[in-house]
């Protein structure tokens, strides 16, 4: 920058004939000089905070448009003047930075200090520097250099960022920043948490390495984010980790950002914000909750097909197929003897799920079921209650298991496909008037508690059915 000597562009004295005696030379060279010079402004021009530089006796040597903008100072103004006294600042303010800057010059690093100057109408303006001291040729320090900017944008800037990493780290969400490859880059405790890993661990890693179930559903999410922007409301995505040995799902209610660089004019996406937090129990229970509403919905529609039906033991039947909506895929339903043997009157078809039908002249034959001893439908008798099985190769004692699921349900004379069994006995007024079988597939869960205690509800329906069909003399 101009120092008021009057040099030309190859930094020599105006009218000084170059010592070489190349005159192309020295034209070439005073080009890229200038071309420096004109690169230098450009680039301090465009910074986003004030910079002023000094020499070594405190004049000032740049001056950029930052600066002009922060104090009304021009780059004429400003340069070739010494320190900031007369101009720029009061009297003691000037004698405090320029004592600050002195000693900014005399030590290494760079140094943050706060003082006050002046704006051109007269303003005083308290600013935040940055300072180091800018070395010579021969390493001695030749200047200094100030980049400052007002204090309270910067209060507001550290303000942002701060509140940024306490909501980051503290938050009770997990937090992701995912990139444009849908890779992770950063991570909150929270997240690193819920994805059962470290912090360092996760990024960088393909999300299929971090989860089994639910990666197609995330990662269309996230290309979604990125080419369209985030949708207006959360999404629940049902997800199983990779780390969780026992392949648990969760469902994970999440929100998504898409991130963008404000610096350019039309942003290009730099990823996406994935935020998320486990609902797994609140899922859980708004889902049993529906599941109780329609099967106790599924008991009262039973109850009142039941009351038209012109027969106690159709009504019978007709309750066993209102139970196996969403419920199970076969019904059996045994009559129990005086000698409380059973004896098959109604069932499902064996092949495809199908209505649940009486089988005629099955109750005139007597002819038992051929159970084996120890038959879960035998043991409900004994325990006059609920007994649940579900085929396992590896179950104690039972060489029909390890031959496959097949053999193990033809050992218990149930149909081919079965996995999960359930029989509850049936009982009225003090009596046991026989057995009631659920079965299900091996694409269906295994029969919990609340699965129990819902065909015990359809059992003493049936149990009355059956009951009063001897005393009508319909068997």
């Amino acid at each position: 920058m101009g120092n008021g000597s009057g040099d030309d562009d190859t930094g020599l004295p105006a009218g000084t004939a170059d010592p070489g005696g190349g005159g192309a030379d020295a034209t070439a060279g005073g080009e890229a000089h200038g071309g420096g010079e004109r690169l230098l402004a450009a680039l301090l021009d465009g910074m986003e905070a004030g910079f002023a530089a000094f020499d070594e006796d405190g004049v000032v040597s740049h001056w950029n448009a930052e600066a002009t903008r922060i104090l009304g100072w021009t780059a004429d103004d400003a340069i070739g003047r010494h320190g900031f006294s007369g101009w720029a600042a009061r009297a003691a303010d000037a004698a405090e930075a320029e004592e600050w800057l002195r000693r900014v010059m005399g030590s290494p690093g760079r140094h943050v200090h706060e003082f006050a100057l002046l704006t051109k109408d007269g303003h005083r303006v308290l600013v935040r520097t940055q300072s180091a001291a800018v070395p010579g040729p021969d390493g001695r320090p030749a200047g200094v250099y100030c980049a400052f900017s007002e204090v309270h944008a910067q209060i507001e800037l550290e303000r942002s960022i701060a509140l940024s990493e306490a909501l980051f780290a503290g938050a009770s969400w997990g937090v992701v920043l995912i990139d444009a490859d849908l890779r992770p880059a950063v991570a909150n405790p929270t997240a690193a948490r819920m994805l059962r890993t470290g912090r360092d661990e996760v990024l960088g890693r393909p999300l299929g390495n971090l989860l089994t179930q639910g990666v197609e559903e995330l990662e269309n999410a996230l290309q979604h984010v990125l080419a369209e922007g985030a949708p207006p409301a959360t999404t629940d995505l049902w997800v199983a980790l990779r780390a969780d040995p026992e392949g648990m799902r969760r469902c994970w209610r999440c929100g998504f950002v898409r991130l963008g660089s404000p610096l350019g004019e039309e942003p290009a996406p730099l990823g996406v914000g994935w935020l998320f937090i486990d609902i797994t129990r609140q899922k859980t229970a708004e889902t049993e909750g529906a599941q109780v509403r329609f099967r106790y919905q599924q008991l009262h529609r039973a109850d009142r097909a039941g009351a038209e039906c012109g027969s106690a033991l159709e009504a019978a039947a007709l309750h066993l197929d209102f139970a196996l909506a969403g419920f199970a895929d076969h019904a059996l339903l045994d009559l129990a003897d005086d000698a409380e043997r059973l004896i098959r009157i109604a069932a499902t078809p064996a092949g495809e799920p199908g209505p649940c039908r009486l089988l005629p002249d099955s109750a005139e034959s007597g002819i038992p079921v051929g159970y084996p001893a120890a038959h879960p439908a035998l043991q409900a008798l004994e325990r006059i209650g609920t007994v649940r099985t579900s085929y396992g190769p590896e179950v104690p004692g039972d060489r029909a298991a390890g031959a496959g699921p097949d053999a193990w349900a033809a050992a218990r004379r149930w149909p081919s496909g079965t996995a999960h069994g359930l029989v509850t006995v049936l009982r009225s007024r003090g009596r046991t008037v026989g057995a009631l079988t659920f079965l299900r597939g091996p694409g269906r869960r295994l029969f919990d508690r609340a699965d129990a205690a819902y065909a015990e509800d359809v059992a003493a329906r049936v149990a009355m059915a059956l009951d009063l069909a001897g005393l009508a003399g319909e068997r």
